[in-house]
């Protein structure tokens, strides 16, 4: 078998890596994280580290990030909202394959996947690069848009995230009935119900914590469930995260609970922006720009 590139070999450590770390901490990274984790797990030559091509970046960022597109048409990992996913398919195949085995098996899916689409009829040179680079432009546009949000929710307080959460729910096709008023601690922050009246069950009890730079513990998801009654069910909206154990408390609960973490709540305020009201549009007014893509 044909020994790989340096390019490919250093990409194919690098996210071997990073899958191991995500494998290990909850199955999930930040993409700005992914930096200090190769740096500390990888041992990268001088080569690796210099700057090289048209933009000057580092060579094993560059190459990190061009081959995760094979390794997200393999199904392995998850691009989203700022963050990468381990996928099942992913965590089964660094355990059964090493660094160079997982790429080239996640660059023939690539090339299966490429091979697929209508390409350019001037497209004869097989060069996967430009085509990656175009992926890679587009990525990075829409994390600096999407860290914009962030930023704009950070500087919310916390009565604006809870008004915020109330007005998604709205979009949603909820009634909202209550919200409770500035002062109040504790306890359920939003009531919604699936009819005007609120006659029937499901009713939901929200609560919500602004912290988006902390992780929600366990003891705060038993706290919600402790105030459920017959025809409750619970949502737990933060504009951070939650601990590993929190979400281990959600899944295990006999009752039901929906935990929404500040990503997938950015997501969700994306995808029902359109049907929300001007006034609650203008808490997180949004513009659309459209790109040249791909249904894949």
């Amino acid at each position: 078998m044909k020994p790989l590139s340096k390019s490919a070999a250093c990409g194919a450590k690098c996210l071997f890596a990073v899958m191991q770390y995500m494998k290990a901490n909850g199955g999930t990274i930040a993409t700005k994280e992914i930096n200090n984790i190769v740096q500390k797990n990888v041992k990268l030559s001088e080569w690796e580290q210099e700057r090289a091509g048209r933009l000057q970046n580092i060579r094993w960022w560059t190459m990190t990030q061009l081959y995760s597109i094979d390794y997200n048409k393999a199904g392995y990992i998850l691009k989203k909202q700022g963050s990468w996913y381990l996928t099942p398919e992913g965590e089964e195949v660094i355990k059964q394959q090493d660094a160079e085995q997982i790429l080239r098996k996640a660059n023939a899916a690539y090339r299966k996947w490429r091979q697929g689409k209508k390409m350019d009829e001037d497209d004869t040179t097989g060069d996967e690069t430009p085509e990656k680079e175009t992926i890679i432009n587009i990525e990075q546009l829409e994390e600096q848009a999407n860290e914009g949000i962030r930023q704009y929710i950070k500087a919310k307080n916390p009565y604006e995230f809870q008004d915020m959460v109330a007005a998604l729910l709205r979009a949603m096709g909820y009634y909202t009935p209550f919200v409770a008023p500035k002062g109040r601690d504790g306890g359920v922050d939003v009531i919604a119900y699936i009819d005007a009246l609120g006659a029937k069950v499901p009713r939901i009890k929200v609560q919500v914590k602004h912290m988006p730079d902390d992780s929600i513990p366990a003891k705060d998801i038993r706290s919600l469930l402790g105030i459920l009654r017959d025809g409750d069910i619970a949502l737990f909206v933060t504009s951070g995260t939650y601990s590993q154990q929190a979400r281990t408390e959600a899944l295990t609960s006999k009752t039901y609970i929906k935990l929404i973490d500040g990503e997938e709540f950015i997501q969700m305020w994306q995808d029902n922006y359109s049907k929300m009201t001007d006034e609650d549009k203008n808490m997180l007014p949004l513009k659309h720009i459209a790109f040249v893509g791909s249904n894949e």
